[in-house]
């Protein structure tokens, strides 16, 4: 053969990238192309950061050619490089579609004979978020922000566990040079870079103003894990797990002269990310292995520092053994706050609105990491929604100790997903958010800081018809608005009454949003109207909705 494509691990450019391309040319022409994940997606005017190492053998300058290129092989944007020998050399290339492909691909060509070592070939878009290099997709970064939340978990549930206990997610070899990071598979199969390390994440949380939650393994690997399940890290290495997790405070918090903070400022941010929260573990089985483990982080933690707020876990449901025993090990350490993670049905959220109102007030606060409503066949409609909302106004009606809640999971790409229902949907060509997703949106963007105590009187004394129309309502200190919450999950109209005893309304008009349809509706967004209110309105309810009214108030007495 003329030229040949091969792998090797001989000189690599890191160490904790051992593998990389050498190209053969014995000829002048040999391409070494990448279709992307799906095709790449590219548009006219719009320009591609490309960088890569190289280097050839011998002491001949050698000569790449690069080109983005649609299916039929037709160059869309082009540019070259010289390729010198010696040590790895950093190349940064900027290439401009000159028209628009949805399944591109990228070629690299050599245009002279040689034998041509490539490694860590990176293709981003210049119009990331917030225009972040190695940045994120910026429709899907956005559709995220777009939620309000107060705060992002990452790198997400069983990503921390790795996939057996000498694969533990290790937040250090996320962060540095791109070169630098350690890929690893995951639990769920997945290949990860580590492209997008902690790094990213903690700018991304500041980029959208959220809280950063980061979650660490508790000692142990996950249950789930290949070869033997869930095993414990070993004793005599606990001292260096722990100083790991030590080292992540100081990375966030610490100053610019510490040397983990210096990392953290060397890569572009010199001032603190002010971290506040760690969780530990992740619906973990509540063994001897994970109890033992487990106290030694947390004391460790709450000695060095007292000003991190220490997350537990209650294992992977809402009840049973490690339910139990997870809650025993978090009132005896005096932990202050658990994860509690449950999937149920709509029925069992509709019939669990009380599930904390008997929960001890001076007892650890929940962080309810992961809920959502399946339904058989799993589909991301109305149904499941509604019943979401109906138990969210339950959570903000004992936000005394539910500090945190998340929607899980959070992303999936057609195609390519184990799970359903997830919260956003995406392909290479957009984003499609869920009727889930526009109502966890209402609720960030109307959470308040402030609940409020109501009473609901029904024409019905029906328990059956009290759980399917619950209401919240909570103040925005910032903006002075009282907001109300009316789910209606009747098949039909309901017509209410409102009165807002010891209110005083600042304005007669106020924002409605809707959102509404059949049962089984999947592509329903909410609708946004003006209203009429006062200290006593009358308001109809569609079936099956969920509205949210915004009033401007000047006092509450």
């Amino acid at each position: 053969e003329a030229v040949v494509l091969e792998i090797d691990t001989a000189a690599p450019l890191h160490p904790n990238n051992p593998h990389y391309a050498v190209l053969r040319a014995k000829g002048a022409e040999l391409d070494l192309i990448n279709s992307g994940f799906d095709g790449i997606r590219i548009r006219k005017g719009e320009k591609y950061d490309l960088s890569f190492f190289s280097r050839i053998q011998g002491n001949k300058q050698g000569a790449l050619q690069i080109q983005l290129r649609d299916r039929s092989g037709r160059p869309l944007a082009q540019a070259a490089a010289k390729v010198a020998p010696g040590e790895w050399t950093k190349q940064h290339l900027t290439l401009q579609a000159v028209e628009d492909a949805d399944s591109a691909c990228l070629s690299i060509q050599t245009v002279a004979p040689g034998v041509y070592a490539l490694d860590m070939i990176s293709l981003f878009p210049q119009k990331t978020f917030k225009n972040r290099p190695n940045g994120l997709r910026a429709d899907l970064a956005q559709a995220i922000a777009d939620l309000h939340p107060r705060f992002m978990r990452f790198p997400g549930g069983c990503l921390a566990h790795g996939d057996g206990v000498h694969n533990i997610y290790n937040w250090k070899e996320t962060i540095g040079t791109l070169e630098s990071r350690k890929p690893q598979r995951n639990l769920w199969g997945y290949h990860q870079t580590k492209g997008l390390g902690y790094y990213e994440f903690f700018q991304f949380c500041e980029d959208i103003q959220a809280e950063p939650v980061p979650v660490i393994a508790a000692g142990v690997c996950c249950q789930n894990s290949r070869g033997g399940g869930q095993q414990g890290v070993a004793m005599c290495d606990m001292d260096a797990f722990i100083r790991d997790i030590l080292d992540l405070v100081e990375y966030a918090n610490g100053d610019a002269s510490s040397k983990w903070g210096r990392m953290r400022a060397e890569a572009g941010h010199p001032e603190p990310f002010h971290l506040k929260y760690i969780g530990i573990g992740n619906e973990d089985q509540i063994t001897d292995a994970f109890e033992e483990r487990f106290t030694m982080i947390y004391k460790a933690l709450k000695a060095k520092h007292p000003e991190i707020t220490v997350i537990g876990t209650a294992g992977p449901f809402n009840e049973g053994t490690d339910y139990e025993e997870g809650w025993e090990i978090v009132d005896r350490l005096q932990v202050p706050m658990v994860d509690e993670h449950y999937y149920q049905t709509p029925g069992w959220f509709l019939n669990n609105q009380h599930f904390y109102d008997s929960y001890d007030r001076q007892g650890a606060k929940v962080y309810l990491g992961e809920y959502a409503a399946h339904l058989p066949g799993r589909p991301n409609n109305l149904e499941v929604a509604l019943a979401e909302a109906a138990y969210m106004t339950s959570l903000e009606r004992n936000g005394d100790v539910v500090s945190m809640a998340s929607y899980a999971p959070l992303l999936a790409k057609e195609g390519h997903t184990q799970w359903n229902p997830d919260l956003i949907y995406f392909n290479n060509r957009e984003v499609k958010p869920t009727v889930n997703y526009y109502v966890q949106q209402l609720f960030g963007r109307n959470a308040g800081d402030e609940y409020l105590p109501g009473t609901v009187k029904l024409s019905s004394p029906s328990e059956d018809i009290a759980k399917r129309v619950p209401v919240s309502a909570v103040k925005d200190r910032k903006t002075g608005d009282l907001i109300l919450k009316l789910v209606n999950i009747l098949p039909t109209a309901t017509r209410t009454q409102v009165r807002l005893n010891g209110i005083e309304v600042g304005n007669a008009r106020a924002v409605k949003t809707v959102l509404s349809g059949a049962l089984e509706g999947t592509d329903l967004k909410p609708r946004t109207s003006d209203c009429e209110v006062g200290r006593e309105f009358t308001c109809e309810l569609p079936a099956y909705s969920l509205t949210v009214i915004r009033i401007k108030i000047k006092s509450v007495y």
